[in-house]
């Protein structure tokens, strides 16, 4: 699989993320549901805190990808849902750090919601992979 990122704008590169990437050669894919905060019994885990709730949302995240066979270096667009935009924003180290770390900026959305699926969450993220 070969990517190459499309930044017409370099801002989006400073926060950490592509505009767009073109992905070619690429023969499988994987659509991810939304990943939470919650245990291997799905229930929610560290209430009211973002950043453990993120982290553990991103270790559920890993944990499906190396199931499919990937990782976060496949990785080619990730959704976010928050009920706290601001907050969630102060804790994306986490995600420089995970991704980073493959060396990629997949395209990404963050959308601040009133609630997420189950009460108490209150970040979930969702991607789409390749290989």
């Amino acid at each position: 699989m070969r990517r190459t990122a499309v930044n017409p704008w370099d801002w989006s590169t400073k926060l950490g993320y592509n505009q767009a990437e073109v992905i070619e050669a690429a023969t499988r894919q994987v659509i991810c549901a939304g990943q939470t905060a919650v245990d291997s019994d799905g229930n929610p885990q560290h209430p009211g805190e973002m950043r453990a709730q993120i982290d553990l949302a991103l270790d559920n995240l890993e944990a499906l990808l190396r199931e499919a066979g990937l990782g976060l270096s496949n990785v080619t667009k990730l959704g976010m849902y928050t009920t706290d935009v601001d907050e969630a924003l102060k804790n994306f180290d986490l995600m420089g750090r995970r991704f980073g770390a493959h060396q990629v900026a997949p395209p990404m959305t963050l959308l601040g919601v009133t609630r997420l699926a189950i009460p108490g969450l209150l970040f979930e993220i969702e991607a789409t992979a390749a290989a």
